[in-house]
């Protein structure tokens, strides 16, 4: 059981050895990958179309991840701007140990930027998403 048991996660992975530091656990730097892009998957359902990643804020990494692990990435809107969309980023675990437990191991703010076809900010068009 997760946490977030009503809600689908943006992106859903199983963490692998190549995703590995020297000390066993998953690199930082991974999370932060899938972070931008699950954050990014929920921007264009809600009307941005062609975005830059212009902010990571409030990353905390609170628990290790493993090798195995079920790695879920929830996504909540947090502001829609003219021009900008920041998404609240919350990373679950389910152990390849314990099944079924899931654990809250980083979460973060993103802030994405609607761009055109030259880079230039550009105002979103929102969508209504069904279930919101």
């Amino acid at each position: 059981m997760t946490i977030h048991d009503h809600r689908q996660p943006a992106i859903r992975v199983t963490l692998l050895p190549r995703d590995t530091n020297p000390n066993g656990t998953i690199f930082g730097g991974v999370i932060l990958s899938y972070i931008d892009q699950a954050g990014a998957i929920e921007a264009h359902l809600h009307g941005a179309e062609r975005i830059v990643t212009v902010a990571m804020d409030q990353v905390a990494f609170h628990q290790p991840v493993f090798v195995g692990d079920l790695v879920s990435f929830y996504c909540q809107v947090t502001r829609i701007g003219r021009t900008s969309v920041t998404i609240e980023v919350t990373v679950e675990a389910q152990r390849a140990r314990h099944p079924g437990a899931a654990v809250k191991v980083t979460e973060a703010e993103v802030v994405y930027v609607n761009v055109d076809e030259e880079r230039r900010p550009t105002p979103i068009t929102r969508r209504e998403i069904a279930g919101t």
